[in-house]
């Protein structure tokens, strides 16, 4: 659950006010409500998402009254990552949202130990879901792939039935490529420019 208050200071001193005493400017809307101007406590927010995810539903409560939501976006300063601006979608289980969900490698892959490279092309994927079915992130685990091994989008989908994904099935997310190495007659003209 986090708690939120009605934000009346929409000056740009107000909203250096709230951020100086660890608030986080904020809005929240949604199908029959009324976009609403809220703060809420960053250190609230930071363990709300660790507790959920940064896709997962959470209870926003205001004025008394409770609200199902998500982070629908969020701004960041460049520098030093901090969070600027939160937007609130209020949402039901059943609520279809389009939405990009990360993809996180792990392992490093036998192709790697071989001499191959990791390509990675897809580094996050647009879907389509309800939103208590939005996963937090894709993670493919490449540890045991060799070299021209690779992971596309219907991989993904028969995992996640439950998502529209919007891509092309043959689309790349990842493969372990061969490192090219130069020619003999390569390493000749590069000399020879020298």
């Amino acid at each position: 659950m986090l708690k939120a208050e009605e934000r009346k200071g929409l000056t740009k001193a107000a909203l250096k006010e709230l951020r100086n005493g660890g608030g986080i400017p904020a809005i929240v809307y949604g199908r029959g409500l009324k976009t609403k101007s809220i703060s809420v406590k960053n250190s609230d927010l930071q363990k709300v998402i660790k507790d959920v995810g940064r896709n997962g539903i959470f209870t926003l409560t205001l004025d008394g009254q409770s609200k199902n939501v998500i982070v629908r976006d969020f701004q960041r300063e460049p520098i030093y990552k901090q969070i600027l601006h939160v937007d609130f979608l209020q949402v039901d289980e059943h609520t279809e949202l389009d939405t990009k969900v990360s993809v996180i490698l792990k392992g490093v892959s036998n192709g790697e130990k071989a001499g191959g490279t990791v390509k990675q092309f897809l580094h996050e994927l647009d879907i389509t879901a309800k939103a208590s079915e939005i996963p937090d992130v894709f993670e493919i685990d490449i540890t045991n792939f060799e070299i021209s091994q690779s992971v596309r989008v219907a991989d993904i989908k028969k995992e996640y039935q439950n998502c529209t994904f919007n891509h092309e099935d043959e689309e790349a997310i990842v493969m372990v490529d061969y490192v090219k190495t130069q020619t003999n007659e390569e390493e000749e003209i590069s000399e020879v420019q020298v």
